[in-house]
Order: structure tokens, then sequence, then C-alpha cells
């Protein structure tokens, strides 16, 4: 059971609980695609306690490496980025758009994705192992799709009309590879 405390394992305990947010995640586009909507949320969530996790474990067992790394913003595209954007546009946009209007919010969906991908990728170059940053720049995708969220209820509580939820989305993309500085938990 070495390789579980081993920064060398492609299977520590940090990467396995990076698999489970994986997992998650993917749970949680099946739910979507199915309509249970609070199923969704309730994986997505759950993908989110263990990104949380990996890293405090990652730290704590020095478990940090160039492959963690890499895997970690997998896990995070998958459920910060794809499965919000993917709720979003499921559990609203198509119920309430159609047309040009439903094309629109498909391209700002897609305009969401390339943005927290690009924001992951520079991440990416500029990460190094074990280290840990004051402040990002740039919103970071679990701040990005815990404001999906939020827009998400909101719409639901009948206070943001689909549109206002479309032009938050582009601004929250936008804000993904800003200059803006959030300081780092």
């Amino acid at each position: 059971m070495k390789f579980l405390y081993s920064s060398k394992s492609h299977f520590n305990l940090a990467n396995i609980v990076t698999f489970s947010n994986i997992a998650a995640g993917l749970i949680a586009t099946y739910f979507i695609s199915q309509n249970h909507f609070l199923w969704a949320a309730v994986f997505a969530w759950l993908g989110g306690a263990f990104d949380i996790m990996d890293g405090k474990i990652a730290r704590k067992h020095n478990l940090s490496s160039e492959f963690g790394i890499q895997l970690d913003s997998f896990a995070d595209f998958l459920s910060f980025v794809l499965v919000p954007v993917f709720f979003i546009f499921q559990a609203i946009y198509l119920n309430t758009l159609s047309g040009f209007w439903l094309f629109v919010a498909g391209i700002v969906s897609i305009y969401y994705v390339i943005s927290g991908l690009r924001r992951l990728i520079q991440f990416n170059i500029n990460a190094d192992a074990g280290e840990v940053e004051k402040f990002f720049t740039g919103v970071p995708t679990p701040l990005g799709a815990i404001l999906l969220w939020l827009f998400y209820l909101i719409n639901l509580a009948g206070i943001f009309s689909t549109s206002s939820v479309v032009i938050l989305m582009i601004i929250t993309a936008w804000s993904l590879n800003s200059k803006i500085k959030v300081p780092h938990p």
C-alpha cells in the first residue's frame, strides 16, 4: 500500500480522490442527460468536495506531482466547466429558448467551455508542483462553476430571466481569463 503515499504513483491517495471527482462529474453528466437535475447537482457538488480534498491530501502527504497537476485540471475541466455549462444548457436554455436565441446560447456555452479550458491550460503551464500562490489571476474555474450554479438557482426562483443568465455566463467566461486577482483560500 506504499503506492498510496508515493508522489511517483499515478494511483496515490490524492489522485484516487481526483479520480473520484472525475467519476462524480461523469455521473452528474449522465443525470443531466436524463433531466434529473437534483441528482446531477448532488454529484456535481460531490465532485467539488473531492476537488477540495485532493489538494489538501496532496499537500499534507507531499503527493504533488506533474501527473497530479494535469489530472486535477482534467477533473476541474469536467466538474467545473463542462458539467455546469451542460446543466444550464439542458435545464434553462433548452426549456426556454428556441431558434436563433438557442443558437446564441449555444455559442455562449461554447465560449464558456473554451474560456475554462484556456484558463486551466494556462494554469498548468504556470504551475509548479507543491506550490500554492496567494492569489489567482482570473476567476478560478471552481468559483466560475459556483457562479453558474447560483445563476441557475436565481433563474429557477424567477429572479433572473434566461437572457440574464446568458449575459452573466458571458461575463463569467470573460472573468476566467481576466486580470482580476482572487485570493487563494
